[in-house]
């Protein structure tokens, strides 16, 4: 298994990504939580891709820096760390990455991708915020994205009326979406109101809360990590993985 960082060419500038697996195989685009680009998301990565997929990661957060230089100083496993590394701006950079600046780079990334993976439909997964940028790339790529994993995803049921949820309907994937139990950025109503929007949409889907879980649940580098949880989204999602992607 090939592991490579490419540079990517936006509309806004150049943006590093990784990439991870062979050639010719099933693509998968991963888009990393609030926290971006790391270790820890590389070796998630990794895991996929070992599975038998061509995996891109790219940094979403690159008009802000570089990868390296917005990761955390500090292990977010230690109290207070997390909380102290949310409150130094990463806020800042999620409001600025605004749909339409996600759109044109989802362009980039999905072209970066195909040029690598073999034919066929490609993957996509998120994690916290990145569970809305997969959704709207879904809406984005109908045809093209055959499978749509998101994970401890928070706002995405809004009001407004560019809200991730709305893209379901123009997607022509398969959804698997994994919630934070009591995650206030995704409260059971919302969780609801995505459901009703994946039976209108005739998408094929699980769409649960894992009972007990924490949002960042799947993020083995922070005090939000949870065992148990963690592995029953790997097992989903190399299971949607399976059914719609992987070769026949």
């Amino acid at each position: 298994m090939t592991q490579q960082t490419l540079s990517i060419q936006t509309p806004d500038g150049t943006a590093e990504a990784y990439l991870t697996g062979e050639d010719g195989r099933p693509g998968v685009l991963m888009y990393v939580d609030a926290i971006g680009l790391r270790r820890q998301t590389r070796d998630m990565a990794d895991r996929i891709a070992s599975w038998g997929y061509v995996v891109l990661v790219p940094h979403v957060f690159y008009r802000d820096g570089s990868a390296p230089d917005l990761e955390p100083e500090g292990d977010l496993r230690e109290d207070g760390a997390r909380e102290a590394f949310f409150a130094s701006g990463v806020m800042d950079r999620i409001a600025a990455l605004t749909p339409d600046r996600s759109g044109p780079d989802a362009d980039a990334w999905v072209a970066t991708l195909l040029e690598h993976a073999g034919d066929g439909p490609i993957g996509v997964i998120g994690y916290c915020m990145g569970a809305r940028l997969a959704l709207r790339t879904a809406g984005q790529f109908p045809g093209t994205v055959g499978a749509v994993g998101g994970f401890h995803g928070g706002g995405l049921v809004t009001d407004e009326p560019d809200s991730p949820h709305l893209a379901v309907a123009a997607s022509t994937a398969e959804f698997v979406l994994g919630h934070a139990d009591q995650d206030a950025s995704m409260p059971l109503e919302a969780v609801e109101t995505l459901e009703r929007t994946l039976q209108e949409a005739g998408r094929p889907h699980l769409n649960e809360v894992y009972a007990g879980a924490a949002h960042g649940y799947s993020m083995a580098d922070t005090s939000m990590y949870d065992e148990q949880a963690a592995e029953r989204h790997t097992s989903e999602l190399r299971a949607l993985l399976e059914r719609t992607i992987a070769p026949a």
